[in-house]
């Protein structure tokens, strides 16, 4: 079966507080384990909206493994990619919540199953007749290996001629804004789809102000699209074409989807893939954008990463609901 979209990451579950401000150094009360990992909450979300996604990564022979493997054999994720390694446990990400609503998290990743990526566990086939591999900067942060696994998937991705989506989600824990600014920099200049924070944009162009960032990054490739997420406030996307620079608020601030939060993680995870399921299906930039910002809403709305993952008819029925 050839695929839509491709993804590939860290592997993880995770198993978070059940209340608000109760700090992980004591003792006290966990849920989970849930299925995550920002590469495979997008493959999900994107897989409920219709698209045909494989996913990349590693788990170990254990319950945790099988936990995350149940749910991307239950959304229909394409999992030839994934691997089992009987020598290394599932990664774990244990999650506290902040009544300031920042969130503390203790990884168990880089010596687990999750943090074992390398070039070898791409299967060449997974990239034949690929309409769009998806790159997050927080896997290439992981180490020297991720960073060659994704130089490796970007290279086959281009030999087959599918198109290339990046979202640097940058981790400044796991990488400084100058390693990330030299280690992002083939990924940046690829993207057909390029989808930064504003703070991210500066930082990986270098330049001073948004205008001149955005003027480097159509300097490069005239035809891509640039996404600026803005969180609660929407998105906002650029193209280039007559000569010059566009942009179109989507939606303006004032009009943002209001949901209750409940759980923030996975939103810009589900963001990425509401566009991109959207506009490989033949939507306008814009268009596109509107339905991922509805993705990105809902995706707070249920306890767990990918709880408020939804499907089409559902964010559609959203929408119809607050426009």
């Amino acid at each position: 079966m050839t695929l839509d979209i491709l993804t590939f990451g860290e592997a993880l579950v995770e198993v978070m507080r059940k209340g608000i401000d109760q700090p992980l150094d004591r003792p006290g009360t966990f849920t989970g384990p849930y299925p995550s990992g920002a590469p495979f909450i997008f493959a999900v979300q994107a897989a409920r909206l219709g698209a045909k996604v494989g996913a990349i990564g590693a788990v170990g022979e254990d319950a945790f493994g099988k936990c995350l493997l149940d749910q991307l054999k239950t959304d229909s994720v394409d999992t030839r990619g994934m691997h089992i390694l009987p020598d290394h446990t599932t990664g774990v990400a244990f999650v506290a919540y902040n009544a300031d609503g920042s969130r503390d998290f203790v990884f168990h990743a880089r010596h687990a199953a999750a943090g074992q990526l390398h070039a070898d566990l791409l299967d060449e086939s997974l990239f034949e007749g690929l309409k769009c591999l998806h790159i997050m900067g927080s896997t290439l942060s992981m180490h020297d290996d991720a960073l060659k696994m994704g130089l490796r998937a970007l290279e086959l991705a281009q030999k087959h001629g599918a198109k290339i989506s990046f979202d640097p989600n940058l981790r400044p824990q796991l990488m400084s804004s100058e390693r990330a600014r030299e280690a992002f920099a083939p990924f940046v200049q690829a993207a057909d789809v390029f989808m930064p924070t504003e703070e991210e944009l500066l930082l990986l162009t270098g330049e001073p102000d948004l205008t001149l960032g955005l003027m480097q990054l159509f300097a490069d490739n005239r035809h891509r699209i640039v996404i600026l997420t803005q969180g609660a406030k929407g998105c906002t996307v650029y193209k280039y074409y007559a000569g010059d620079l566009h942009s179109a608020l989507i939606p303006a601030p004032v009009e943002g989807f209001v949901v209750h939060e409940i759980d923030p993680t996975g939103a810009g995870d589900c963001f990425d893939a509401g566009f991109l399921a959207r506009w490989l299906e033949g939507d306008s930039p814009a268009e596109a954008a509107r339905f991922a910002n509805a993705c990105g809403a809902l995706a707070v709305t249920a306890q767990g990463p990918m709880a408020g993952a939804r499907h089409r008819d559902e964010v559609l029925k959203f929408m119809r609901e607050n426009l």
